[in-house]
Parts: C-alpha cells; structure tokens; sequence
C-alpha cells in the first residue's frame, strides 16, 4: 500500500517530503550553533566564504541523519501521533531511497567540509551522525540513559563549526558542546513529558515513560537547568567574553531555571509546553549574546 503510495504522489509533493525528511527545525539549530561555533572558533576576519561552505555542508550530514533516523525508525514512527504523518509511515518516500538519501547527503557533507574546511571539521560531523544514528537511536527502546548517550551528538554542532574556524578542537569550542550538552536534558524532557504517552506506544523508553508522577525527570531538568546556569558562564571565564555575556548568561539561565521549578509545580502538559519553548528561545538568545559580546572584547 505504501509503495503505491509513493508511486502515485505528485510532482510537488515528492521535493516537500523529502525536505520534512531532513526534519527542518532539528537541521536549523544544528545550523545556528554550527555558525555559533565557527564564529566564536574564528581568529582575526571572518572568513565568510569559509563559513559558508561549512554551513551548507553542516547542513547536508544534518538532513542525512535525520533521513537516515527515520529510516530506522519507519515502524516506531507509524504508531506514534507526533510522527505518524511523515514520509515513510505515510508511503509518500519509499525506505530504498529515503536510505540512499541519507547515506549519500551524509558522504557528500562530510566530504564537502574535508575540502573545504579541514578532515577534522569532516570527522567531527561524521561522529555526530555516527554516535546518533549508531547509539541514541537503538538505545531509545532499551534505556532511559539514551538521553544522556543523545545528548553527546547533540552537543558536537558547535565543535564541527569550531574546528573548521580553529583548525583545532580548543577549549573555548569544548566549553559550547558543554553549554549544549546541559541544554538539552530540559528541553528533551519537557517535550518527552508532553509525549509520553505517545513514546510508551511506540515502546521508547524515554524517562517519563517508565516515571509516572514524574519525580526523577523533573529533578533531572532542575538539576541541569541549575548547572546550565554556571556552564553558560564560562565563556567570560575563560576570555571568550566579557562581564556583560556573564550577567546576560546568569539572567538567561535563571530564568530558564525558574520556568523548570514552575513547571515542576503542576507538572502539566501545558507547563511543559512552556518549558519547551522556553529552551527553544533560551539557546539561540544565549548563543547570538555570545557573539555580539565577542565583538566588544576583541
């Protein structure tokens, strides 16, 4: 039913599920904190054609992944509300060609990067796909720590961007995976929270899953909330910013603190909600304060 699918859907309709395959909104944060990185990596001018090209072949092994991350997971995708109307479980792609998809966007991203950038920038990108697609995506129905194990990949965008710039993975580049890193145990959470029901039907064993009333995994989004505030802070510490970026960081990071100890409150769907998209504003707020107050120091 579902080849005839994909054999019968239109011209139009066949570019567009191949762009929803790349999941655009995960590929645009990848992006952002690849273009964080690269700027904040960079020592003198920017080299703007340099960063373009790290940009768009970031871009390139980000959509692979996600085409390959939903080849893998066609079936768990099917039973799930939030991803049962994308490509492969609707029929519109066949999984032969969402595979070869993935694979050669993956190979020409990080062969692109090799050239362009440097085969540090390239291995860098190949790991974050690798350790997604080869740990976080099998360990989802075995554990409740493929959070943590996700949250590696998750956190190396900004290093791909770095060791283009930098030509090497410094310090001040570990100190924004770190940043990224803390980040996301607040926002998967949140969104974990909210689908819970929807991940224990698919057999995922995302923590709120096998938590009920929710304890543990709102101690785990205080928690890194809390140590995110301090993490965010380093930059200064460290001369990759000045005073203002270290108070704007705290303010940030206390702000988003207290969203998590209110949501914590109620623990409603609505609250996590909020929570949600309060970690959705608080990184790309953070990041771009980074850069402007790079500026002011250099």
């Amino acid at each position: 039913m579902n080849e005839l699918r994909a054999d019968a859907i239109s011209g139009t309709e066949r570019p567009w599920a191949y762009v929803v395959l790349t999941k655009p909104d995960v590929t645009f944060l990848v992006v952002i904190t690849t273009l964080a990185g690269f700027y904040l990596g960079s020592r003198g001018p920017i080299d703007w054609v340099l960063m373009l090209n790290t940009v768009l072949a970031t871009t390139l092994v980000a959509g692979g992944t996600a085409a390959l991350n939903q080849y893998v997971e066609r079936e768990l995708d099917a039973v799930m509300r939030r991803t049962a109307a994308r490509p492969l479980p609707t029929g519109q792609l066949h999984p032969r060609e969402v595979l070869i998809f993935g694979l050669t966007t993956i190979a020409l991203g990080a062969a692109w990067l090799a050239i362009a950038a440097n085969v540090l920038a390239a291995l860098v990108a190949l790991a974050t796909s690798v350790l997604y697609l080869g740990l976080y995506t099998p360990l989802k129905t075995r554990t409740t720590l493929s959070t943590a194990v996700g949250a590696i990949p998750g956190a190396l965008p900004p290093l791909i961007g770095w060791a283009a710039a930098h030509g090497s993975l410094s310090v001040g580049g570990w100190v924004l995976f770190a940043i990224l890193f803390f980040w996301q145990f607040p926002h998967f959470m949140a969104i974990a929270w909210m689908y819970r029901q929807d991940y224990a039907r698919a057999g995922i064993r995302m923590l709120p899953v096998v938590d009920e009333k929710g304890n543990a995994t709102f101690r785990q989004i205080i928690c890194a909330s809390a140590i995110l505030v301090w993490v965010s802070a380093l930059p200064s510490m460290i001369g990759m910013a000045g005073i203002y970026y270290f108070f704007g960081a705290l303010i940030l990071g206390m702000v988003l603190l207290q969203v998590g100890l209110w949501a914590n409150r109620s623990r409603t769907n609505l609250r996590a909600k909020w929570l949600m998209h309060a970690t959705v504003a608080h990184i790309p707020i953070l990041l771009l304060w980074l850069v402007l107050d790079k500026l002011t120091v250099q």
